[in-house]
Protein backbone atom coordinates (compact mmCIF):
# COMPACT_ATOMS: atom_id res chain seq x y z
CA UNK A 1 0.00 0.00 0.00
CA UNK A 2 2.45 2.37 0.81
CA UNK A 3 4.59 2.04 -2.47
CA UNK A 4 1.52 2.65 -4.54
CA UNK A 5 0.69 5.76 -2.03
CA UNK A 6 4.28 6.75 -2.56
CA UNK A 7 4.11 6.13 -6.32
CA UNK A 8 1.07 9.16 -6.30
CA UNK A 9 2.51 11.27 -4.11
CA UNK A 10 6.39 11.00 -6.67
CA UNK A 11 3.97 11.51 -9.50
CA UNK A 12 2.33 14.55 -8.21
CA UNK A 13 5.71 16.18 -7.54
CA UNK A 14 7.63 15.64 -10.28
CA UNK A 15 5.26 17.10 -12.58
CA UNK A 16 5.41 20.07 -10.41
CA UNK A 17 9.52 20.16 -10.37
CA UNK A 18 9.57 23.11 -12.44
CA UNK A 19 7.43 25.64 -10.11
CA UNK A 20 9.26 24.31 -7.54
CA UNK A 21 12.61 26.22 -8.57
CA UNK A 22 10.75 28.83 -10.43
CA UNK A 23 9.24 29.84 -6.57
CA UNK A 24 12.46 28.91 -5.05
CA UNK A 25 14.03 31.89 -7.84
CA UNK A 26 10.92 34.07 -7.11
CA UNK A 27 11.41 33.82 -3.36
CA UNK A 28 15.20 34.38 -3.44
CA UNK A 29 14.42 37.31 -5.46
CA UNK A 30 12.46 39.58 -2.80
CA UNK A 31 14.96 41.13 -0.32
CA UNK A 32 14.12 40.10 3.66
CA UNK A 33 16.67 40.56 5.71
CA UNK A 34 17.04 42.14 9.07
CA UNK A 35 13.39 40.27 9.88
CA UNK A 36 10.97 41.98 6.79
CA UNK A 37 9.93 39.23 6.29
CA UNK A 38 6.29 40.87 4.97
CA UNK A 39 6.77 40.55 1.10
CA UNK A 40 8.12 37.55 0.99
CA UNK A 41 5.39 36.17 3.35
CA UNK A 42 3.01 37.48 0.88
CA UNK A 43 4.86 35.63 -2.24
CA UNK A 44 4.81 32.47 0.09
CA UNK A 45 0.62 33.23 1.28
CA UNK A 46 0.01 33.84 -2.40
CA UNK A 47 1.69 30.04 -3.50
CA UNK A 48 -0.43 28.80 -0.54
CA UNK A 49 -3.91 30.04 -1.74
CA UNK A 50 -3.15 28.52 -5.52
CA UNK A 51 -2.52 25.35 -4.14
CA UNK A 52 -5.51 25.09 -1.90
CA UNK A 53 -4.35 25.01 1.28
CA UNK A 54 -7.20 25.28 4.04
CA UNK A 55 -5.91 28.34 5.86
CA UNK A 56 -3.57 30.53 5.29
CA UNK A 57 -2.87 33.27 8.22
CA UNK A 58 -0.22 35.70 10.18
CA UNK A 59 0.72 35.55 13.59
CA UNK A 60 1.28 38.34 15.80
CA UNK A 61 4.98 38.40 14.98
CA UNK A 62 4.29 38.70 11.44
CA UNK A 63 4.87 35.01 10.80
CA UNK A 64 2.60 33.16 7.84
CA UNK A 65 0.68 29.79 9.46
CA UNK A 66 -0.69 27.31 6.67
CA UNK A 67 -2.86 24.53 7.26
CA UNK A 68 -3.85 21.87 5.64
CA UNK A 69 -6.05 19.26 7.13
CA UNK A 70 -8.18 19.08 11.08
CA UNK A 71 -7.48 15.45 12.02
CA UNK A 72 -6.08 15.45 16.16
CA UNK A 73 -2.63 14.39 15.40
CA UNK A 74 -0.55 17.76 14.11
CA UNK A 75 2.76 17.81 12.57
CA UNK A 76 4.61 21.21 11.74
CA UNK A 77 6.97 21.93 8.89
CA UNK A 78 9.40 25.18 10.54
CA UNK A 79 11.21 27.54 7.50
CA UNK A 80 12.32 30.56 8.14
CA UNK A 81 11.98 33.48 5.34
CA UNK A 82 14.23 35.47 6.68
CA UNK A 83 18.60 36.30 5.76
CA UNK A 84 20.87 37.35 6.92
CA UNK A 85 22.15 40.86 5.52
CA UNK A 86 24.62 41.43 2.19
CA UNK A 87 27.14 43.03 3.72
CA UNK A 88 29.72 43.30 0.87
CA UNK A 89 27.84 43.05 -2.45
CA UNK A 90 31.23 42.90 -4.44
CA UNK A 91 31.77 40.19 -2.52
CA UNK A 92 29.37 38.16 -4.30
CA UNK A 93 30.64 36.56 -8.04
CA UNK A 94 26.74 36.62 -8.86
CA UNK A 95 23.63 38.93 -7.97
CA UNK A 96 23.27 37.45 -4.58
CA UNK A 97 19.14 37.91 -5.59
CA UNK A 98 18.65 36.76 -9.09
CA UNK A 99 18.68 32.80 -7.86
CA UNK A 100 21.26 31.72 -10.54
CA UNK A 101 20.85 28.16 -11.84
CA UNK A 102 23.84 26.35 -12.58
CA UNK A 103 24.86 22.72 -12.54
CA UNK A 104 21.90 21.37 -10.73
CA UNK A 105 22.44 24.30 -8.06
CA UNK A 106 20.34 27.28 -6.83
CA UNK A 107 22.98 29.99 -5.68
CA UNK A 108 21.84 33.31 -3.98
CA UNK A 109 20.90 34.66 -0.57
CA UNK A 110 18.69 32.12 1.32
CA UNK A 111 18.79 29.77 -0.97
CA UNK A 112 20.42 27.16 1.14
CA UNK A 113 19.95 29.62 4.82
CA UNK A 114 16.51 28.61 4.40
CA UNK A 115 13.83 29.71 1.65
CA UNK A 116 15.13 26.45 0.16
CA UNK A 117 12.88 24.76 2.52
CA UNK A 118 9.87 26.25 1.86
CA UNK A 119 9.15 25.36 -1.50
CA UNK A 120 9.23 21.20 -1.02
CA UNK A 121 7.33 22.19 1.93
CA UNK A 122 4.76 23.56 0.57
CA UNK A 123 4.39 21.20 -2.37
CA UNK A 124 4.51 18.32 0.08
CA UNK A 125 1.51 19.62 1.82
CA UNK A 126 -0.54 20.50 -1.21
CA UNK A 127 0.22 16.79 -2.80
CA UNK A 128 -1.00 15.37 0.57
CA UNK A 129 -4.32 17.01 0.42
CA UNK A 130 -4.57 16.57 -3.50
CA UNK A 131 -4.40 13.33 -2.96
CA UNK A 132 -6.39 13.11 0.52
CA UNK A 133 -3.79 11.85 2.45
CA UNK A 134 -4.63 13.73 5.40
CA UNK A 135 -6.69 12.02 7.10
CA UNK A 136 -6.05 12.05 11.23
CA UNK A 137 -3.97 14.57 10.34
CA UNK A 138 -3.50 18.24 10.86
CA UNK A 139 -0.14 19.45 8.65
CA UNK A 140 1.11 23.39 9.29
CA UNK A 141 3.49 24.95 7.53
CA UNK A 142 5.30 27.99 9.42
CA UNK A 143 7.09 30.32 7.32
CA UNK A 144 8.93 32.98 10.35
CA UNK A 145 11.82 35.20 11.40
CA UNK A 146 14.56 33.45 12.68
CA UNK A 147 17.55 34.84 12.15
CA UNK A 148 17.04 37.58 14.09
CA UNK A 149 16.29 35.62 17.76
CA UNK A 150 16.26 31.83 16.96
CA UNK A 151 12.88 30.12 18.89
CA UNK A 152 10.94 33.50 19.22
CA UNK A 153 8.51 33.02 16.26
CA UNK A 154 8.01 28.87 17.89
CA UNK A 155 7.45 30.64 21.15
CA UNK A 156 4.69 33.04 19.63
CA UNK A 157 2.97 30.51 18.04
CA UNK A 158 2.50 27.96 20.80
CA UNK A 159 2.47 30.56 23.65
CA UNK A 160 0.74 33.45 21.83
CA UNK A 161 -1.36 32.20 19.26
CA UNK A 162 -1.77 28.44 20.99
CA UNK A 163 -1.14 26.37 18.39
CA UNK A 164 1.08 23.15 19.65
CA UNK A 165 2.37 20.86 17.38
CA UNK A 166 3.02 17.31 18.20
CA UNK A 167 6.12 17.08 16.17
CA UNK A 168 8.22 19.04 14.23
CA UNK A 169 10.42 19.14 11.65
CA UNK A 170 12.74 22.00 10.94
CA UNK A 171 14.26 22.71 7.24
CA UNK A 172 17.70 24.25 7.85
CA UNK A 173 19.84 22.38 5.80
CA UNK A 174 21.34 18.85 6.75
CA UNK A 175 21.93 17.69 3.11
CA UNK A 176 18.73 15.50 3.89
CA UNK A 177 20.29 13.54 6.67
CA UNK A 178 18.27 13.61 9.33
CA UNK A 179 19.41 15.56 12.60
CA UNK A 180 18.83 15.10 15.82
CA UNK A 181 20.11 18.43 17.97
CA UNK A 182 22.02 20.89 18.40
CA UNK A 183 24.67 23.20 20.96
CA UNK A 184 22.73 26.20 23.06
CA UNK A 185 23.70 29.50 22.67
CA UNK A 186 23.98 32.24 24.59
CA UNK A 187 25.35 35.72 24.40
CA UNK A 188 27.14 37.35 27.11
CA UNK A 189 27.82 40.88 27.27
CA UNK A 190 31.26 42.12 29.19
CA UNK A 191 32.01 45.72 30.85
CA UNK A 192 35.82 46.36 32.39
CA UNK A 193 36.13 49.55 33.84
CA UNK A 194 38.43 52.42 33.93
CA UNK A 195 39.24 56.06 34.47
CA UNK A 196 39.09 58.79 31.92
CA UNK A 197 41.60 61.27 31.00
CA UNK A 198 42.89 63.47 28.28
CA UNK A 199 45.16 61.16 25.88
CA UNK A 200 48.16 63.42 26.20
CA UNK A 201 48.09 62.61 29.81
CA UNK A 202 47.90 58.90 29.91
CA UNK A 203 48.96 58.86 33.33
CA UNK A 204 46.32 60.18 35.07
CA UNK A 205 43.88 58.00 34.18
CA UNK A 206 43.43 53.89 33.54
CA UNK A 207 42.62 52.61 29.99
CA UNK A 208 39.83 50.08 30.25
CA UNK A 209 41.30 48.61 26.87
CA UNK A 210 44.38 47.70 28.79
CA UNK A 211 42.25 46.36 31.31
CA UNK A 212 40.52 44.35 29.18
CA UNK A 213 43.29 42.74 26.93
CA UNK A 214 43.90 40.05 29.77
CA UNK A 215 40.74 39.30 30.41
CA UNK A 216 40.26 38.76 26.52
CA UNK A 217 42.98 36.89 25.66
CA UNK A 218 41.75 34.36 29.02
CA UNK A 219 38.47 33.96 27.66
CA UNK A 220 39.76 32.75 24.39
CA UNK A 221 42.28 30.41 26.05
CA UNK A 222 39.03 29.15 28.19
CA UNK A 223 37.54 27.30 25.27
CA UNK A 224 39.96 24.22 25.12
CA UNK A 225 39.27 23.90 28.48
CA UNK A 226 35.24 23.04 27.76
CA UNK A 227 33.61 20.27 27.74
CA UNK A 228 32.56 17.78 24.91
CA UNK A 229 29.19 16.38 24.31
CA UNK A 230 29.25 12.84 22.85
CA UNK A 231 26.09 14.22 20.64
CA UNK A 232 26.81 17.27 20.36
CA UNK A 233 30.37 18.28 20.15
CA UNK A 234 32.28 20.25 22.74
CA UNK A 235 31.43 23.38 24.20
CA UNK A 236 32.76 26.50 22.67
CA UNK A 237 33.25 30.56 23.85
CA UNK A 238 34.38 33.29 21.49
CA UNK A 239 34.63 37.17 21.78
CA UNK A 240 32.88 38.34 18.52
CA UNK A 241 33.04 42.12 19.30
CA UNK A 242 35.21 44.83 21.23
CA UNK A 243 34.18 48.01 21.51
CA UNK A 244 35.70 51.20 23.60
CA UNK A 245 34.74 54.27 22.22
CA UNK A 246 35.60 57.48 24.54
CA UNK A 247 33.98 60.72 23.87
CA UNK A 248 36.76 61.84 21.42
CA UNK A 249 39.62 60.09 20.15
CA UNK A 250 41.79 62.23 22.61
CA UNK A 251 40.57 60.58 25.56
CA UNK A 252 41.87 57.86 27.55
CA UNK A 253 38.60 55.44 27.63
CA UNK A 254 36.74 54.86 30.83
CA UNK A 255 34.85 51.53 29.78
CA UNK A 256 35.32 48.46 27.50
CA UNK A 257 32.62 46.57 26.16
CA UNK A 258 32.62 42.90 24.64
CA UNK A 259 30.28 40.59 23.83
CA UNK A 260 30.64 37.01 24.42
CA UNK A 261 29.58 33.97 22.04
CA UNK A 262 29.16 31.15 24.28
CA UNK A 263 28.05 27.60 22.68
CA UNK A 264 26.22 25.34 25.62
CA UNK A 265 26.33 21.32 25.84
CA UNK A 266 24.28 19.48 27.82
CA UNK A 267 24.82 19.66 31.68
CA UNK A 268 25.59 23.41 30.99
CA UNK A 269 23.68 26.50 32.31
CA UNK A 270 23.89 29.69 32.09
CA UNK A 271 24.45 30.32 35.35
CA UNK A 272 27.69 27.57 35.24
CA UNK A 273 28.78 29.35 32.12
CA UNK A 274 28.64 32.90 33.96
CA UNK A 275 30.24 31.49 37.08
CA UNK A 276 33.28 30.23 34.55
CA UNK A 277 34.30 33.61 33.10
CA UNK A 278 33.23 35.23 36.74
CA UNK A 279 35.99 32.98 38.18
CA UNK A 280 38.71 33.98 36.27
CA UNK A 281 41.52 35.85 37.56
CA UNK A 282 41.84 38.47 35.06
CA UNK A 283 37.86 39.28 36.06
CA UNK A 284 38.22 40.87 38.90
CA UNK A 285 36.36 44.16 38.48
CA UNK A 286 34.77 42.85 35.11
CA UNK A 287 30.54 42.83 34.80
CA UNK A 288 29.16 40.23 33.02
CA UNK A 289 25.51 40.28 32.17
CA UNK A 290 22.73 38.55 29.62
CA UNK A 291 20.79 41.06 27.76
CA UNK A 292 17.14 40.28 26.59
CA UNK A 293 16.05 40.58 23.06
CA UNK A 294 13.41 43.51 22.57
CA UNK A 295 13.66 44.45 19.29
CA UNK A 296 10.05 44.49 17.94
CA UNK A 297 9.34 42.55 14.49
CA UNK A 298 7.81 44.68 11.11
CA UNK A 299 4.46 44.38 12.64
CA UNK A 300 5.59 46.28 15.71
CA UNK A 301 4.93 42.81 18.12
CA UNK A 302 7.61 42.38 21.07
CA UNK A 303 8.40 39.87 23.11
CA UNK A 304 11.35 40.26 25.55
CA UNK A 305 13.30 37.13 25.57
CA UNK A 306 16.82 36.88 27.71
CA UNK A 307 19.42 35.47 24.99
CA UNK A 308 19.84 32.19 26.15
CA UNK A 309 18.59 29.03 23.97
CA UNK A 310 18.93 25.51 25.35
CA UNK A 311 21.15 22.54 23.94
CA UNK A 312 18.67 19.80 22.99
CA UNK A 313 18.50 16.07 21.35
CA UNK A 314 15.74 14.33 20.33
CA UNK A 315 15.84 10.43 21.56
CA UNK A 316 17.19 8.18 18.73
CA UNK A 317 14.52 5.60 19.55
CA UNK A 318 11.43 8.15 19.14
CA UNK A 319 8.83 7.17 16.51
CA UNK A 320 9.32 10.89 13.91
CA UNK A 321 13.45 10.08 14.15
CA UNK A 322 12.43 6.67 12.65
CA UNK A 323 9.96 7.95 10.12
CA UNK A 324 12.27 10.57 8.88
CA UNK A 325 14.73 8.27 8.57
CA UNK A 326 12.33 5.43 6.51
CA UNK A 327 10.92 8.88 4.27
CA UNK A 328 14.53 9.47 3.00
CA UNK A 329 14.62 5.86 3.06
CA UNK A 330 11.39 5.06 1.07
CA UNK A 331 12.06 8.39 -0.93
CA UNK A 332 15.29 8.08 -1.89
CA UNK A 333 16.26 4.62 -1.97
CA UNK A 334 19.10 5.37 0.69
CA UNK A 335 19.47 5.22 4.20
CA UNK A 336 20.22 8.88 5.91
CA UNK A 337 23.15 9.06 8.52
CA UNK A 338 21.81 11.17 12.12
CA UNK A 339 23.74 14.28 12.95
CA UNK A 340 23.50 17.76 14.57
CA UNK A 341 23.97 21.37 13.65
CA UNK A 342 26.77 23.36 14.85
CA UNK A 343 24.53 26.46 14.54
CA UNK A 344 21.17 27.65 16.31
CA UNK A 345 17.81 26.62 14.93
CA UNK A 346 14.79 27.58 16.27
CA UNK A 347 14.66 24.03 17.90
CA UNK A 348 15.77 25.69 20.94
CA UNK A 349 12.66 26.57 21.35
CA UNK A 350 10.67 23.76 20.10
CA UNK A 351 12.86 21.11 21.53
CA UNK A 352 14.89 22.58 23.84
CA UNK A 353 12.22 24.74 25.69
CA UNK A 354 8.60 23.13 24.65
CA UNK A 355 10.06 19.63 25.13
CA UNK A 356 8.33 19.08 21.43
CA UNK A 357 9.70 16.16 19.69
CA UNK A 358 11.56 17.59 16.64
CA UNK A 359 13.95 16.58 13.58
CA UNK A 360 16.09 18.42 11.65
CA UNK A 361 15.58 17.45 7.87
CA UNK A 362 16.63 20.13 5.05
CA UNK A 363 18.32 20.39 1.43
CA UNK A 364 21.54 21.97 1.19
CA UNK A 365 24.63 21.76 3.31
CA UNK A 366 24.71 24.39 6.09
CA UNK A 367 28.55 24.73 5.79
CA UNK A 368 27.15 27.30 3.07
CA UNK A 369 25.45 29.40 5.18
CA UNK A 370 25.91 33.15 5.80
CA UNK A 371 28.29 32.87 2.83
CA UNK A 372 28.79 34.29 -0.48
CA UNK A 373 28.35 30.76 -1.22
CA UNK A 374 24.72 30.64 -0.21
CA UNK A 375 23.33 27.34 -2.30
CA UNK A 376 20.86 24.34 -2.47
CA UNK A 377 21.08 21.62 -5.17
CA UNK A 378 18.08 21.77 -7.51
CA UNK A 379 17.66 17.75 -7.39
CA UNK A 380 17.34 18.42 -3.16
CA UNK A 381 14.86 20.67 -3.61
CA UNK A 382 12.64 17.95 -5.57
CA UNK A 383 13.69 14.89 -2.98
CA UNK A 384 12.66 17.16 0.03
CA UNK A 385 9.26 17.66 -1.22
CA UNK A 386 9.19 13.59 -1.79
CA UNK A 387 10.65 12.84 1.76
CA UNK A 388 7.97 15.84 3.67
CA UNK A 389 5.06 14.22 1.66
CA UNK A 390 5.85 10.62 3.19
CA UNK A 391 7.22 11.00 6.77
CA UNK A 392 3.58 11.53 7.88
CA UNK A 393 2.58 8.25 6.73
CA UNK A 394 5.09 6.66 8.04
CA UNK A 395 4.33 8.24 11.25
CA UNK A 396 0.44 7.42 11.33
CA UNK A 397 0.89 4.17 13.80
CA UNK A 398 3.15 6.65 16.35
CA UNK A 399 1.47 7.99 19.33
CA UNK A 400 2.46 11.77 20.06
CA UNK A 401 4.81 11.63 22.77
CA UNK A 402 6.28 14.21 25.13
CA UNK A 403 9.15 12.25 26.49
CA UNK A 404 11.12 12.71 22.73
CA UNK A 405 13.92 14.67 24.24
CA UNK A 406 17.01 12.83 25.56
CA UNK A 407 18.51 15.42 26.99
CA UNK A 408 18.15 19.21 26.93
CA UNK A 409 20.35 21.74 28.73
CA UNK A 410 21.23 21.43 32.58
CA UNK A 411 20.44 17.51 32.45
CA UNK A 412 22.94 15.08 32.47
Amino acid sequence: MIAETLDAIQGWLRARRPEMITFLRELIAIPSHDGEIGPVAAAVGRRLEALGFDEIRYDAMGNLVGRVGTGPRVLLYDSHLDTVAVSDPAAWAWDPYAGKVEDDVVFGLGAGDEKGSTPPMVYALAALKALGLTEGWTFYYFGNIEEWCEGLAARVLVEREGIRPDYVVVGESTNLDVYLGQRGRMEIHGVVRGRASHASAPERGVNAIARALPLLGAIEALGPRLGVDPVLGAATIAVTRVCAAAGSVNVIPDRCEFVVDRRLIRGETPESALAQLRALPEAEGAEFTVPSWTRPSYTGFSLPVPLVFPAWVTNPEHPLVAAGEAAVEYALGRRPCRGRWLFSTNGVYWAGVAGIPTIGLGPGDEATAHTVLDQVPVHQVWDAAEVYAVLPLLLRDAAPSRRGLATSMGDA
